[in-house]
Parts: structure tokens; C-alpha cells; sequence
């Protein structure tokens, strides 16, 4: 990264990623993961849930040895701690596991048992939005697997875009791809996804909160199923 991009002002940063937006919009996804890396070298990272590898082999053609962020909240299902572990042993990244503040007991013995139960977006912001902000410290751009058709709370998901929450630009490279999309790289490119995706899980987060879908649902529907919830805060 140039020094002219490292002393750019934070309304700077949030102009280039919203001009990148539009200049990119069309663009494939290693292009754009491409522009993440030309502008802001090791600034950048990826985040992934570990559902799936697609964005972090995607972002390992771009730089090889690309950091790659994953949350452990301490709820994970064995099958998601077995896919980073994966992950970190055979792809060219970097996996950089971050952890919230308290242990599982710790809150437990704080808040109560089953938290997630009873104030999951409680839950949600001390085990996943707080450890990613101070993890995304030292960053200036992320990238993450948002897609738009995912539930229509993420229909207008940008390729490149601010995050306000954060101060950061926020890159989703294959937020215009569809399932199909994804399935045909996972193919193309034998990329390692989690084992739920092929157990009825569509979307995979903390196991305490999510279920299998149903047919005919959105990939986002068996997380916080009949809370009122679809988002755990990381990205609105």
C-alpha cells in the first residue's frame, strides 16, 4: 500500500469506496478482490463464517498468504471449527482467529445461561461484533461473502461500499452471484465448504441459532428462526 493511500482522511476512504462501487459494479469478483489488494496490500482482509472458502481462495489468487478473519464465538458447530482448520491447512491464507472477551462460562456466570435465548442480539454483539471490531483494528478495507440474494435485507449489498459502523471500506466481490454462482466455483476450483450445506443447513452460524431450511425458504431463514431476526449486527 502507497503512503498517498495510508494518510488518506477517513471522508477520502469512504470517496474512493463508494466511486469503486460504481466503477466496479460490473466487474468479476477477482477483479474487484484484485483493486482491494492493489489499494490497500496488507490494510485488507477477508472475514469468513466459514460456511464456505469461495471469497478466501478468491482473495488468495489476488495475495497469496491474504489474512483470513474468523469469529470463534464459542458456539460453533464441530463441523465449522473442522472447515477453518481445513481451510488454514491446505489454502495459501493466513487464518487469523479472533475471540470475544469472555468465555462462554464467563457470560454464562454474567448474564446468565442461554443468553442467546433470551437477548440474542445481546449475545450477537459480545461474541461477534465486538471481537470483530477490535480485530478489524489495524485494516482499512474488509471483505466479506455477503450476496444479494441471500434475503432481501441484502438485496442492495454493494461490491464495494463504507462501512459507517466501522470507518472501513467494505468489499463483497460476489455480492452479485447467485447459488449457482457459488456451487459452480466450489466445483471449478474444489474449494472446501462446511459439511452442514449438505445436511439441510443453508446458512451456517452459532449452532444454538440456527436450524435447516425448509423448502421454498431463503438461505437466511433458519437463522434466529421465529425471533424476528436475520442479522447478527456484523453487517446491519
Amino acid at each position: 500500500m502507497t503512503a498517498v493511500q495510508e494518510d488518506r482522511t477517513t471522508d477520502e476512504l469512504k470517496a474512493l469506496a463508494e466511486q469503486a462501487g460504481r466503477d466496479l459494479e460490473d466487474a468479476s469478483a477477482l477483479e474487484i478482490l484484485q483493486w482491494a489488494v492493489d489499494t490497500f496490500g496488507k490494510r485488507f482482509c477477508v472475514t469468513s463464517s466459514m460456511e464456505d472458502a469461495v471469497v478466501a481462495h478468491l482473495a488468495s489468487r489476488a495475495m497469496k498468504g491474504v489474512d483470513v478473519v474468523f469469529l470463534d464465538t464459542g458456539y460453533h458447530f464441530e463441523e465449522t471449527i473442522g472447515t477453518r482448520d481445513a481451510v488454514e491447512a491446505v489454502m495459501d491464507v493466513n487464518v487469523i482467529t479472533l475471540t470475544p472477551r469472555q468465555t462462554v462460562a464467563e457470560q454464562d456466570a454474567q448474564y446468565g445461561p442461554k443468553l442467546h435465548d433470551r437477548d440474542p442480539d445481546l449475545c450477537c454483539k459480545l461474541r461477534k461484533v465486538q471481537p470483530l471490531e477490535q480485530g478489524l483494528t489495524n485494516y482499512l478495507a474488509w471483505a466479506t461473502g455477503l450476496r444479494r440474494d441471500e434475503s432481501p435485507t441484502r438485496a442492495n449489498t454493494p461490491v464495494v461500499g463504507w462501512d459507517e459502523k466501522r470507518q472501513k471500506v467494505k468489499i463483497s466481490p460476489i455480492a452479485r452471484w447467485t447459488q449457482d454462482d457459488v456451487d459452480a466455483y466450489v466445483a471449478e476450483h474444489g474449494v472446501l465448504t462446511n459439511p452442514l450445506l449438505m445436511d439441510g443447513y443453508a446458512s451456517v452460524g452459532c449452532a444454538p441459532c440456527t436450524r435447516r431450511v425448509l423448502e421454498g425458504e431463503d438461505a437466511r431463514a433458519g437463522r434466529w428462526a421465529g425471533r424476528g431476526k436475520t442479522e447478527c449486527g456484523l453487517h446491519g
